[in-house]
């Protein structure tokens, strides 16, 4: 049975803020067509609104987000936000990823999407996307590499290792890293110190820096593009999703 999108999409607003809450937490959060539409509007609303300044995103006090839900599929990329309805878009204004638990798979890309990532110290990352026979597909192929040392990217990306919060802000991608349960609370207070400064100065200064790293964002998803045609045509994206769902080992074959 299908989710209503604002069943599984908690959106509220605090004074200049918007806390979009992703609350599928019996799926870890896992992005279908629902959560996907559901971010969707959420920024959709929030850009749109001249009276919200800046937005967080989180996925509630126990775990961000899980990624794709491997079983239902995300649902097709949405107009101005694309895949999950927010790693593609064009934002004016600035987004805080709030992080509690694991934020693995697409929910390590939409960290990667945002502009500041306020992590719990229990917090885990991680591209796990080669282990299930599939490829990262939403701009972590590039945007890893961007946001860590390469040899950090292609080590996440090849191995699906996880890495902790204190590693991901010893290495630059997390900006504050807090007591477990307080991402929101930390995120909250860094949206406030945001939003207390002029908003078109805030704005016009994240879409100086953003038009700068996104330079190369085109390239970058071609490439995805055409790694991710070669892994749909193998046998073993059918043996990862398969040995995923079924809770064993997979056999890989190469082909």
């Amino acid at each position: 049975m299908s989710e209503a999108a604002d069943d599984v999409v908690r959106v509220e607003q605090r004074g200049r803020m918007t806390v979009v809450t992703i609350t599928r937490e019996d799926k870890r959060n896992a992005v279908n067509a629902d959560v996907a539409a559901g971010i969707d509007a959420a920024f959709n609303d929030f850009e749109d609104d001249p009276d919200q300044w800046v937005a967080i995103i989180t996925g509630g006090p126990n775990l961000f987000c899980a990624g794709t839900d491997l079983k239902d599929g995300p649902g097709r990329g949405t107009e101005r936000g694309g895949e999950y309805g927010i790693i593609r878009r064009r934002r004016t204004k600035p987004l805080i990823a709030a992080v509690e638990g694991l934020a693995f798979g697409g929910g390590f890309e939409i960290c990667m999407a945002s502009d500041m990532v306020v992590a719990a110290d229990d917090a885990r990352f991680a591209l796990p996307e080669v282990k299930r026979g599939v490829i990262a597909n939403s701009g972590a192929l590039f945007r890893t590499a961007r946001l860590l040392p390469p040899n950090v990217a292609k080590e996440l990306l090849l191995t699906g290792a996880e890495i902790s919060a204190a590693r991901a802000h010893e290495l630059g991608f997390v900006n504050r890293v807090v007591p477990k349960g307080t991402a929101l609370d930390a995120a909250v207070a860094l949206a406030e110190t945001v939003a207390a400064n002029a908003p078109v100065s805030v704005q016009q200064t994240l879409q100086a820096v953003d038009s700068v790293l996104s330079g190369t964002d085109d390239e970058g998803w071609s490439a995805t593009v055409r790694g991710q045609a070669e892994v749909m045509a193998s046998d073993d994206i059918k043996e990862g999703i398969a040995a995923f769902l079924e809770k064993r080992e997979p056999r890989w074959t190469g082909r």
